[in-house]
């Protein structure tokens, strides 16, 4: 008669399996590594970019972003405060100097320039009557100085009349005394009137003067205003294209409100912007590259903005070709701030292989194998990459990115 397998045996028994199982699968895996890794893997060498290492120069750039502006750009204001009547010009349009872009509502403006009219005329006409009414003044002062004079001679006489009458018994001390008071009377008197003339003739010059210089000012603000309502015929005084245009006719305009904008599109310069992490890096004077298009413009930062806005800091590039053909307005570049050089080292043109990383694996060509290599990274852009270790000039380098490989120290290239 059988006997019952015991379950502790048929435990012990499948554990065993399952380790046996697990251990073969190990081991399978770790063979195709090795097969894969000493055996190879071929790879077609049209899938494969590669690049040459040689000695050449090497910028260390940091990547920013820029807007092509005019290098010129006039800010065209109103010279008061108008209503728009008109739009003569488009944004686009070319202009000269001369050519009307705005015509304005002057109407108020110009009521008011009517009333400083009428009060520089009532100034004048006030100053008229003051030097009338001074002279007036003048004149009845000087009258009265000639009767006081005359009078002062009559007293005179009447005390000499006085003093002989005495002497032939005909008068008496007093009346002497009387003749006497009269004149010091009249003597202090004069010297009263000529005070006041002297005054008056002083005052006068003092009066006409203010009333004068009143009158001025009220012609100055004429001319001001006048001035403004010539300037609020809104042309173009340069030659240059019309980039915006204020278009709501109708609305009203402060004065000093910008109205248009022209720019000379002749020349032009780059705002550039990255991100303020970088803001110790990016100081005035560094060297710039700007790729327009496929072609690359050198520059130099003249300008870092003090402020930063929403996580960005912006700057402004002067460059040497201010002028090429390549620029457009508000057109957005790709920039490369200058932070470091290497004048003369080896280099290989950048591409995906390089990870950014101080070392790093690549493969070099060797005939029809390709070779894991490691290699030392110094300065990069986004054309080169410095090669500080690892690499010789005219060595042959994969520049792809060859991440599925990485494991295989080397890698048969099928023509």
């Amino acid at each position: 008669m059988d006997r019952e397998i015991a379950p502790e045996y048929i435990q012990k028994e499948n554990r065993k399996k399952w380790i046996w199982g697990l251990l073969a699968i190990l081991g399978l895996g770790a063979l195709l590594y090795f097969f894969k890794s000493f055996l190879g893997i071929s790879i077609s060498s049209d899938k494969i970019r590669t690049g040459v290492v040689q000695i050449g120069e090497v910028d260390n750039t940091i990547n920013a972003m820029g807007e092509v502006i005019p290098a010129y750009e006039q800010i065209i204001a109103s010279p008061i405060r108008a209503s728009i009547k008109r739009i003569i010009l488009t944004p686009g349009a070319k202009v000269k100097p001369g050519n009307a872009i705005v015509e304005l509502d002057k109407s108020l403006t110009q009521i008011e320039f009517e009333r400083y009219e009428d009060q520089l005329a009532l100034k004048k006409n006030g100053i008229e009557q003051l030097r009338l009414k001074l002279n007036k003044n003048l004149f009845d002062s000087e009258i009265n100085h000639k009767i006081k004079h005359l009078n002062i001679n009559k007293l005179k006489a009447d005390l000499e009349d006085a003093r002989r009458l005495e002497k032939v018994g005909g008068g008496t001390k007093e009346d002497i005394t009387r003749a006497e008071n009269a004149l010091k009377i009249a003597e202090l008197e004069k010297q009263q009137l000529e005070n006041e003339l002297s005054y008056n003739r002083k005052s006068m010059g003092a009066s006409l003067r203010e009333t004068e210089l009143g009158a001025q000012i009220e012609g100055k603000n004429l001319k001001e205003l006048q001035h403004k309502l010539k300037m609020a015929d809104i042309v173009a005084d340069r030659k240059g294209v019309l980039t915006w245009v204020n278009d709501k006719i109708g609305s009203s305009v402060n004065e000093g409100e910008m109205l248009a904008r022209v720019a000379d599109l002749g020349s032009f310069r780059i705002e550039g912007s990255c991100s303020d992490v970088l803001a110790d890096q990016i100081k005035t004077g560094l060297a710039v590259k700007v790729k327009v298009n496929e072609t690359m413009l050198n520059g130099i930062i003249t300008q870092v903005k003090p402020a930063v806005s929403n996580g960005v800091i912006g700057f402004s590039i002067q460059l040497e070709q201010a002028t090429n053909e390549s620029l457009r307005p508000n057109m957005k570049v790709d920039v490369y701030v200058v932070t470091g050089s290497s004048p003369r080292t080896l280099r290989i043109a950048n591409g995906p292989a390089f990870t950014g990383k101080r070392k790093q694996f690549v493969y070099v060509v060797e005939g029809n194998t390709a070779v894991r290599r490691e290699i030392e990274i110094g300065l990069s852009n986004v054309d080169y990459v410095e090669i500080k270790h690892g690499l010789k000039a005219g060595e042959n380098v994969i520049i792809t990115d060859m991440n599925d490989y990485e494991h295989l120290g080397e890698i048969s290239i099928e023509n």
